[in-house]
């Protein structure tokens, strides 16, 4: 594998670099004087501001954009071997590296480089835990794969030795990280295109346990299955924490420190959780959140266990807490329209649809509406039953065509099969192909004080942007 000299800088080029992870660490060279250009399909708001910047954007991925002065091409695990710009580096002998591959050496930087990993809220945990080092004062550089307000965008670069970074298991990108602290957030079956299943994906989220130095710390969801499998073996201490347990299951072990659980659960009119905060089992302060759902009261937890290891006092940590109003894209208040209000949610597993249905439930509202794009042809297949399930907790759904992303269609699943299965759960269930019609069909039948949720990881979002003109 190429080892990059951060000390001597390059010239390197980014395909793809107007994707969500891509365009921050092309930021992030950019500002250690890295010679930095990219490609990419379409111009977008990330790609203007990496021009603001200086750095150079090719639209459209050819070979004439990889120029003999390029000495290292980045690549996401969405780019193809037959990609013109791939092919074209490997003609010329350009050294080429995989994203995973470049944030794992990014990361060796930090003495501190924490990675959040799990199957959901891998980006709001990292967007909590970077809000509160940012208000300790401890100026850390931020990789998130959302948009976060707070530091306005998806990458923050700081002067301090902390490093925040969302660490994916797709593909087992993280395996090539060089993390000092883990945090786990859960486990469960996901991108079933790549892991056999959920046990390939257990003995995944282990190898990333062994990454830990003797120095680091582990951060793990305790609800999580035989959580002594991640934890047996660990060369460093851990925390554990739940929303279900007042003590921990694991905690008999020498290098167990603390357990964290989330007692008294409520909610306010707004559907904002709030709760109380006990560490060992003794009552430390009420924690008042500013988004929804029982899934953001468990994100909380590693956040502020994190933020107690660094001993940050508590009163800076529940004022971040409390003003942490999420992040783009997570049951995030896009406007209201003719006394509808419409939200959008990056939900596209059936645990996150729950969630946020779930939490839709505590939200004001008439009925719920949902208007789901299911996100690959694979994922669709694998959980039908499970999205099934989940969906039926709306009061009315409305199913798009199904998001290919980097999936061709087989010609055996479509959003017709999830009609009819929730139509068998006698859910109000009906598909609509296109976003046109989608709109037309809410105008119609929306009616005063109903919510209306549009969800999904594909382009889903521009259903509410266009009902409201934005």
């Amino acid at each position: 594998m190429y080892n990059i000299e951060f000390n001597n800088p390059i010239k390197v080029h980014f395909i793809g670099i107007g994707g969500i992870s891509m365009s921050g660490l092309a930021e992030l060279l950019h500002t250690m004087h890295f010679s930095v250009t990219g490609s990419d399909a379409k111009t977008s708001s990330t790609t203007d501001h990496l021009e603001e910047l200086g750095i150079t954007v090719f639209y459209g991925q050819r070979p004439s954009n990889i120029t003999s002065d390029v000495n290292l091409v980045v690549y996401t695990t969405a780019v193809k071997e037959d990609n013109p710009e791939l092919m074209e580096a490997r003609r010329l002998a350009i050294p080429v590296i995989d994203r995973a591959e470049l944030l794992g050496q990014v990361m060796k930087r930090y003495s501190d480089a924490i990675a959040v990993s799990g199957t959901h809220g891998k980006t709001t945990t990292t967007s909590m835990i970077s809000l509160i080092l940012l208000d300790a004062g401890l100026d850390p550089t931020i990789s998130v794969g959302g948009i976060l307000d707070n530091i306005g965008g998806n990458i923050r670069i700081g002067s301090s030795d902390h490093f925040v970074v969302e660490a994916c298991e797709y593909t087992n990108s993280f395996l090539k990280f060089s993390p000092t602290t883990g945090v786990i957030l859960n486990i469960e079956a996901e991108h079933l295109d790549f892991f056999k299943d959920i046990e390939d994906i257990r003995n995944s989220f282990h190898k990333f346990t062994q990454l830990l130095p003797k120095y680091g710390l582990l951060i793990i969801n305790s609800d999580i299955d035989n959580i002594s499998y991640f934890t047996k073996d660990l060369a460093c201490p851990f925390i554990t924490y739940s929303i279900t347990s007042k003590t921990s299951r694991d905690a008999s072990q020498s290098n167990a420190l603390h357990h964290y659980y989330a007692g008294n659960i409520r909610y306010d009119e707004e559907g904002f959780g709030q709760y109380s905060l006990y560490e060992d089992g003794e009552f430390i302060t009420d924690i008042s959140l500013h988004v929804v759902g029982s899934h953001n009261i468990s994100n909380s937890l590693p956040a502020i266990a994190l933020a107690r290891s660094y001993q940050i006092p508590m009163n800076v940590i529940t004022a971040s807490i409390s003003r942490f109003t999420g992040t783009k894209r997570r049951f995030e208040k896009k406007g209201v329209l003719g006394g509808v209000t419409i939200i959008d949610d990056y939900a596209h597993h059936p645990s996150e649809v729950k969630a946020t249905l779930e939490a839709a439930k505590n939200y004001p509202h008439s009925r719920i509406w949902c208007v789901f794009q299911p996100h690959t042809y694979s994922r669709t297949r694998a959980f039908l039953a499970d999205f099934a399930d989940s969906l039926a907790l709306a009061d009315k759904v409305v199913l798009t065509d199904i998001y290919a992303a980097r999936e061709k269609d087989p010609g055996d699943i479509s959003s017709k099969d999830l009609e009819a299965a929730l139509k068998e759960k006698g859910v109000d269930a009906i598909h609509i192909k296109t976003f046109d019609e989608v709109q037309n069909y809410l105008l119609e039948n929306c009616t005063n004080g109903d919510l209306l949720i549009t969800m999904g990881a594909g382009d889903v979002v521009t259903i509410g942007n266009d009902l409201l003109g934005l």
